[in-house]
């Protein structure tokens, strides 16, 4: 249940906090003074759609929260649960459930499970044809429950097997594509005689040929620097100090040191002169280096970004063509196995829709018994189940609500009714009926009573109430029918100050809820609408 709404800048909404409680709240007060705007907020928190065109003039931004109690509920250890939803100009959305953040379509779903709205242009449940089911699943109960848990049972072993044989090619065409496939893959790398190491040392390669003139050029002329002025002029040192080695020691060692230097310039001179005679100029090599490493780079692109990649890449493919190869036993089995649940969900879904059958027409009678006391005496409802080939998580069945308004004209789908009291009227009518299994925490109405007066009112109130003993009910009201069998009255004005006018929210004593019901019951506050007042709020009493 709801136990406090917290609105801010919303319309003439300034900044007003609502706690609600048990049973039936029903708010009336002055045309205009902001009630629909609190049914609009409850929509927002809920995730609805929200207009720039709703946040008061002058501010910034709107935020609506809401706390929830739901002992049951696996969203909180304590059973309270804070939703909030900030909305700015710029059209930048904050929600969040229990201090986290989350997107509307988050928090739709999850407000979905709590509160069901029902306005003059909000009755979404009741015109989503797969709630229709819910309804119908509902008011059958046990005897189709424990064959709807068996039967999802089935639809999720069928569900996985159906995925596995997908995902094991079970189609024998795209089995054989799938193998011709990965075939090619493995002839392609294969027929390459990759070598790990391979792609480095023919980038060196290339390298060297691609550089080829420079590297010659420059390995002559240091061959001819060495050559003729390195070690020339190493010799020419050595023999002046041939000339005082036996003066001194430091003289022959130092004789001694070059001579090592000139033999290792002699190794260098050689080496630089092999280097200079390996490099070749052969166009021939070339074009097969570039093409070697065009295949590598080609396979790369499509098999891994290194050669040790792609190998390993084409020992999984190979172990994969086996797999497949192999399957088709397996295949046959998951197929007997798929066949076999078929049967079993066939023949449950068939019991199922015998149930829903025989149970959519005891439902339609109930909800049109209601819907005549509801003043809609020319409205019947008739509930449609159809049996289809598809399995469905609740079996093989579409049930949809089919409603004709007036007599002599063609029955249609609830979604065609063009009125929305109307609308909100059928809907209480099915919550009447299903208020014992409905599991839906809050119920809001709003602007119910649009069109009706008299035993009508009488009948919306005595249902209202009906469906208040097993949920929380929230309504908008201009009767004093519906006022007088409210368990808590609250009454909305507004007021003006420094030229803005803003919503004022009061939970009226049991003095101020007489006065309220006098009020909207004659326009004035009387003796006579007193004690008319009084009347109707001894018949909840009793």
């Amino acid at each position: 249940m709801i136990t406090t709404l917290h609105i801010k800048n919303i319309g003439i909404i300034e900044d007003i906090t609502i706690d609600f409680n048990k049973g039936l709240n029903v708010l009336t007060g002055e045309t205009g003074a902001g009630k629909t705007l609190i049914i609009d907020s409850l929509q927002i928190i809920s995730g609805g759609r929200f207009s720039k065109e709703m946040i008061r003039k002058g501010e910034s931004q709107s935020f609506v929260e809401l706390c929830m109690y739901e002992p049951d509920s696996e969203y909180s250890t304590d059973g309270n649960i804070i939703v909030s939803r900030e909305i700015n100009l710029n059209g930048k959305n904050m929600c969040k459930i229990n201090g986290r953040l989350v997107t509307v379509n988050e928090l739709k779903d999850f407000m979905n499970k709590f509160i069901e709205i029902h306005g003059q242009n909000d009755n979404q449940n009741l015109l989503n044809s797969k709630m229709h089911l819910n309804y119908l699943d509902n008011f059958i109960g046990k005897a189709i429950l424990e064959k709807k848990e068996e039967y999802l049972k089935l639809y999720e072993s069928y569900c996985k097997i159906k995925k596995e044989l997908k995902e094991n090619y079970g189609d024998e065409k795209e089995r054989q594509r799938k193998l011709d496939l990965l075939k090619y893959q493995v002839n392609e790398i294969e027929e390459a005689k990759l070598k790990i190491g391979e792609e480095e040392n023919l980038e060196e390669k290339r390298k060297i040929i691609v550089n080829s003139e420079k590297i010659v050029q420059n390995l002559k002329e240091t061959d001819s620097l060495i050559s003729e002025k390195g070690i020339d002029a190493i010799s020419m040192a050595i023999r002046a100090l041939e000339k005082i080695e036996n003066i001194d020691k430091k003289y022959d060692k130092l004789s001694s040191n070059l001579k090592s230097i000139y033999y290792e310039l002699q190794e260098l001179a050689r080496d630089v002169n092999g280097y200079k005679d390996d490099i070749d100029f052969n166009e021939e090599e070339r074009e097969i280096v570039e093409e070697r490493l065009d295949l590598i780079y080609s396979l790369k692109r499509k098999y891994g970004n290194t050669i040790e990649e792609i190998l390993k890449y084409n020992e999984s493919v190979k172990k994969e063509i086996s797999h497949i190869e192999n399957l088709e036993e397996y295949n046959m089995q998951l197929a007997k196995k798929q066949k076999e649940l078929e049967e079993n969900m066939n023949y449950l879904a068939e019991q199922m829709h015998n149930l829903r059958v025989d149970n959519a027409l005891i439902l339609s009678e109930k909800i049109n018994k209601e819907l005549e006391e509801l003043e809609m005496k020319n409205a019947k409802i008739n509930i449609k189940t159809n049996y289809i080939e598809e399995y469905l998580k609740t079996g093989k069945n579409e049930v949809k609500f089919y409603i004709t308004t007036n007599k002599g004209e063609e029955e249609k789908e609830l979604s065609k009714i063009a009125s929305g009291g109307e609308m909100s009227r059928t809907m209480l009518a099915i919550k009447k009926v299903l208020a014992d299994t409905d599991k839906m925490s809050v119920m809001v109405f709003d602007e119910i009573d649009t069109g009706i007066s008299g035993k009508a009112a009488n009948s919306v109130a005595n249902k209202l109430e009906v469906i208040s003993s097993k949920h929380q009910v929230m309504c908008i009201s201009h009767l004093p029918n519906i006022a007088a069998m409210a368990d808590f009255n609250y009454f909305i004005s507004k007021e003006v100050n420094k030229n803005r006018t803003k919503t004022r929210v009061k939970l009226l004593q049991e003095k101020e809820v007489i006065e309220e019901i006098a009020r909207i019951s004659s326009g004035e506050i009387n003796e006579v609408s007193l004690q008319y007042a009084n009347e109707l709020r001894n018949k909840k009493a009793s």
